[in-house]
């Protein structure tokens, strides 16, 4: 195993993956330049052979869910990588997929969960920058009625007492990102 590379940045990791083709790449997504999700997309577009492994604290079941679809293949937890972190590289170089238990667990827990629209985290973004309903509607060019339909919805799949709880729930789960 050999390090070919370091980088700051999802820029500088991409830049780096094209002069040296690694077989593994190691991310930490709060480093980047980029969310993770868009650093670990363009990686494996950049260099489609490439296997990320990302070094995560798994706060963020949603954050978690969207570096998968983007394409992970393996997590460390932050605090764990002298341990983990080669075992997991081994693993991952050898085809297989790395999720710690928890991890695992975080997305577990909220699996099958309403997601919400991109309209309801437009409105639910809004309302947490401390817009009232008629602010929200006033800058999304929508009704009122729209707003609060949307404010219901989000309420509900979020099983959130009010719009504060709402926002909280949103930010711990990675929905949002201040």
């Amino acid at each position: 195993m050999d390090v070919v590379a370091h980088a700051h940045t999802a820029s500088e990791a991409i830049s780096a993956c094209l002069r040296h083709r690694p077989n593994i790449v190691t991310l930490d997504p709060q480093l980047s330049d980029m969310s993770g999700e868009v650093a670990v997309r363009r990686i494996l577009q950049e260099c489609p052979g490439t296997r990320i492994v990302m070094i995560t604290d798994a706060r963020c079941d949603v954050r978690l869910d969207r570096a998968l679809e983007a394409g992970v293949h393996g997590f460390v937890l932050k605090g764990k990588e002298r341990e983990d972190l080669v075992d997991t590289i081994r693993l991952v170089h050898r085809g297989r997929r790395h999720i710690p238990g928890q991890i695992a667990t975080i997305l577990a827990e909220h699996l099958g969960d309403e997601s919400l629209t991109p309209r309801e985290v437009e409105v639910l973004g809004l309302v947490a920058q401390g817009n009232r309903n008629k602010q929200v509607a006033a800058l999304l060019s929508i009704a009122d009625e729209t707003v609060r339909m949307h404010m219901k919805n989000i309420l509900g799949k979020l099983c959130a007492n009010d719009r504060t709880h709402a926002v909280t729930i949103a930010l711990a789960r990675g929905i949002l990102a201040i």
